[in-house]
C-alpha cells in the first residue's frame, strides 16, 4: 500500500518506502527571548533523523511515519520564566514544525497522498496550547500565535482540497482544545471507545477565553454540529466520550481497542490512492538568507529595507533571471532553486519575521525591480504545466503565501515604480494591498523603463482569497462585466493612465507629485491608531461572501484578539493565571 504518512503527535521524523529507509529534515526548535520575542533560527536546519519500515505501526508498508514528542521540552518565555510542554500540549515551535513537514511532504515525498495523525502518548492525543505560555505571553504573541497556528490548520484542509491528501485523526487519550482543533482540520475522526478517551473544547470554562484555532466554526459549519449540542459541549470541561462523541458528529468512527487495527485498516483502504507512488519529489534545503543587519534582511529574491522612524518596512521582489526551459524536466532539474519556488518561500519568510519580530512597523510597502517580460514567462509556466505536481504544489504555495498578506495585520501599499515588474501572479499582491501608487511616464532621474502592469490567466480564478473568489473579484463585487473587460486585457502591458481607468490601482502621479504624495501617505498611516488601523483594514479586506476560513479569520479572532485582553481571561485575578493553581478566577461580571 502505496504513500501513506503517520504523524504521531508526540522531535523525531521518519519517512519510508518500500524497504528503503528515506530521510526527512526535522527543524530546529524555536525559542522564546526577553520581553516576550520571538526569534525564528532558521527553519530549514536541523537533524537528520531516519527509520526503517519496521517503525510503521499495522505492517503498512509504502507509508511514512512522523513524530513530535514536545513533552519533555522545556521553553524559555524570559530570563526567568519556562514551561513544559506536558500531555503533548504545543506551543508555536510545535506548529512551525507541523507547518515545515507538510510543506516537505508536498515538495519532497509527493507520492504521499494519505495521512493519519496518531499520538505517542496513550493518556493523551493533546492537551492543546500550553497554558504557561498563553498566560505568560505578551497580548501580540497570543494572537500571531493563533493566527498561525490557524494558517497551518487551513493548511491541512487546503492539501486534502488541492493537492488530494487525505488526512485521518486517530484519537486515543484526551484529546482537548486546540488538539481537537488540529483533528478538526482532518478529513476524518477516529476515537477510540475505551471509557477514558474523550474530545473537548474547555477554554469557555476552564479559561475564560475562546478555542483559538477554528473549533468553533468548524464544529457548527464542518462538522455540521447543531448549535445546541454546539453550546453544550463547548461549556463542558469534561469532554465528550466515543458513543456520544458520534452521535453529535464530533467524530466520524469510534471503535473498540480490539478493533482498532482493523477498523483503522478499513478507512485507509477506502481513502488511500495508488496512482502517484511513482513521483519523485525534490529537497527543500535551507533558505538563503543574508542578514546585513538589523534593518536590512536579503534572500536571493527578495530584500527587505526598514525605516524605524517612519514605522514601514519595504519588501522589494526582484525578477527573475530568464533561462531556456524546454520542458517540465528543466524546472525540475533546478529543484529548491527554481525561481518561482524560491521566491515564495522567502517571501513568506518576510512575511512571517515581520509578524513576530516587528510589531512597531505598521505599514508594509510592496515593490519590484526587473522585467515584466520575464515574470510573465514564469507565470505563462504555471499554466503550461499545470498538470505537473511541481508547478501545481508551487501554486497552492504561492495561493498560501498571498493569503497570508491578505491575513497580515499591517497596512499594505504596494508602489508601482519605474523598472517594476508586477505581472501576473505578482500583480496579486496590487490586489492584495489596501492601496496601490503607480508611477505616471518616466521620471527624469531615473533610467528605468515607464513603470506598467500586466494581467495574466493567474488573476482569473487561479488563486483565490479566503472568502473564495478572486482578488479582482473581490475589488469588484458584482460587477461582473469590469472583470470581462479586463480579461480582453491579459498579457497587455498597462500603463499609469489605462491602469487607473480600468481600476488597478489606486493613485497615479508623475515625478512631480510622487514623492510627496507617497510620504504624506506614509506619514498620515503611521499617525493613526494601530488598533484602529487593524480593524478598518480587516473589515475592507474581505468584501463578498462569508466561508468558513472568514469566520475564523474575522468573526473569531476579533473576539479573540478582545478577550486576550480582558481581566476576567488575563489578570492578575484571571483564569488563564489561575489555571492550575487550585483557586478560582475572579470575575467581572459585566457584560460588555
Amino acid at each position: 500500500m502505496k504513500g501513506i504518512f503517520f504523524l504521531i503527535f508526540i522531535p523525531f521524523l521518519a519517512l519510508s518506502q518500500s524497504n528503503d529507509v528515506l530521510k526527512i529534515r526535522g527543524t530546529k526548535p524555536i525559542e522564546l527571548l526577553n520581553s516576550n520575542e520571538l526569534f525564528f533560527p532558521g527553519r530549514y536546519e536541523g537533524k537528520l533523523l531516519e527509520y526503517s519500515t519496521d517503525d510503521i505501526t499495522n505492517n503498512i508498508r509504502g507509508g511514512i511515519l512522523f513524530y513530535i514528542k514536545r513533552s519533555n521540552d522545556t521553553v524559555r518565555i524570559s530570563s526567568n520564566q519556562n514551561y513544559k510542554l506536558k500531555l503533548n500540549s504545543y506551543d508555536l515551535g510545535v506548529d512551525i514544525e507541523l507547518y515545515d513537514v507538510l510543506q516537505r511532504l508536498r515538495f519532497e515525498y509527493p507520492f504521499v497522498n494519505l495521512i493519519i495523525i496518531k499520538s505517542g502518548n496513550e493518556r493523551a492525543f493533546s492537551a492543546g496550547a500550553n497554558i504557561k505560555m498563553l498566560a505568560e505571553a505578551s497580548h501580540a504573541h497570543k494572537v500571531n500565535f493563533c493566527k498561525y497556528t490557524n494558517e497551518t490548520r487551513n493548511f491541512i484542509e487546503s492539501s486534502s482540497f488541492e493537492s488530494g491528501q487525505y488526512f485521518i485523526c486517530s484519537i486515543e487519550g484526551v484529546c482537548a482544545g486546540g488538539g481537537y482543533e488540529l483533528a478538526l482540520s482532518c478529513d476524518h475522526i477516529l476515537l477510540l471507545d475505551d471509557g477514558s478517551s474523550s474530545v473537548s473544547l474547555p477554554e469557555v470554562p476552564l479559561l475564560a477565553v475562546l478555542p483559538g484555532t477554528g473549533g468553533l466554526t468548524r464544529v457548527t459549519d464542518k462538522r455540521k454540529v447543531r448549535k445546541d449540542l454546539a453550546d453544550v459541549f463547548c461549556t463542558m470541561e469534561e469532554g465528550v466520550k466515543a458513543q456520544k462523541a458520534q452521535e453529535w458528529k464530533l467524530v466520524d468512527t469510534i471503535t473498540k481497542k480490539s478493533n482498532y487495527n482493523e477498523t483503522l485498516r478499513k478507512i485507509i483502504e477506502q481513502n488511500v490512492k495508488n496512482d502517484n507512488s511513482s513521483k519523485k519529489g525534490i529537497i527543500l534545503n535551507e533558505i538563503n538568507k543574508q542578514t546585513i543587519n538589523d534593518d536590512h534582511i536579503k534572500y536571493s529574491t527578495v530584500e527587505l529595507l526598514i525605516d524605524r522612524s517612519k514605522k514601514n518596512a519595504k519588501i522589494v521582489i526582484k525578477s527573475p533571471e530568464l533561462l531556456k526551459i524546454d520542458d517540465e524536466n528543466d524546472i525540475i532539474k533546478q529543484g529548491d532553486q527554481f525561481w518561482l519556488l524560491r521566491c515564495a518561500r522567502e517571501l513568506d519568510d518576510i512575511l512571517l519575521h515581520l509578524r513576530f519580530n516587528e510589531l512597531d512597523l505598521g505599514v508594509i510597502i510592496f515593490s519590484s525591480q526587473g522585467s515584466l517580460t520575464d515574470v510573465l514567462f514564469y507565470d505563462d509556466l504555471l499554466h503550461k504545466y499545470n498538470s505537473h505536481w511541481f508547478l501545481r504544489e508551487i501554486k497552492h504555495l504561492w495561493n498560501r503565501t498571498l493569503k497570508r498578506i491578505d491575513l497580515t495585520s499591517r497596512s499594505l501599499v504596494t508602489l508601482i515604480e519605474p523598472g517594476s515588474c508586477f505581472g501576473g501572479f505578482l500583480s496579486e499582491i496590487i490586489f492584495a494591498s489596501d492601496r496601490s501608487y503607480m508611477a505616471e511616464g518616466i521620471f527624469d532621474d531615473s533610467n528605468n523603463s515607464e513603470a506598467k502592469i500586466a494581467l495574466s490567466k493567474s488573476n482569473f480564478n487561479f488563486f483565490k482569497m479566503s472568502n473564495g473568489i478572486t482578488r479582482l473579484e473581490t475589488r469588484f463585487l458584482n460587477e461582473s462585466e469590469k472583470i470581462k473587460a479586463l480579461e480582453n486585457q491579459i498579457c497587455n502591458e498597462l500603463d499609469s493612465q489605462m491602469a487607473l481607468e480600468l481600476g488597478l490601482v489606486t493613485f497615479s502621479f508623475d515625478d512631480i507629485d510622487w514623492e510627496d504624495e507617497v510620504r504624506i501617505f506614509l506619514e498620515e498611516r503611521s499617525s493613526f491608531s494601530p488598533d484602529s488601523m487593524t480593524g478598518l483594514e480587516a473589515n475592507l479586506r474581505f468584501a463578498g461572501p462569508e466561508t468558513m476560513e472568514t469566520k475564523i479569520f474575522g468573526r473569531l479572532t476579533a473576539w479573540q484578539n478582545w478577550i486576550f485582553q480582558r481581566p476576567n481571561a488575563v489578570g492578575e485575578e484571571g483564569a488563564l493565571k489561575k489555571y492550575g493553581s487550585g483557586n478560582r478566577s475572579k470575575f467581572n461580571w459585566e457584560r460588555v
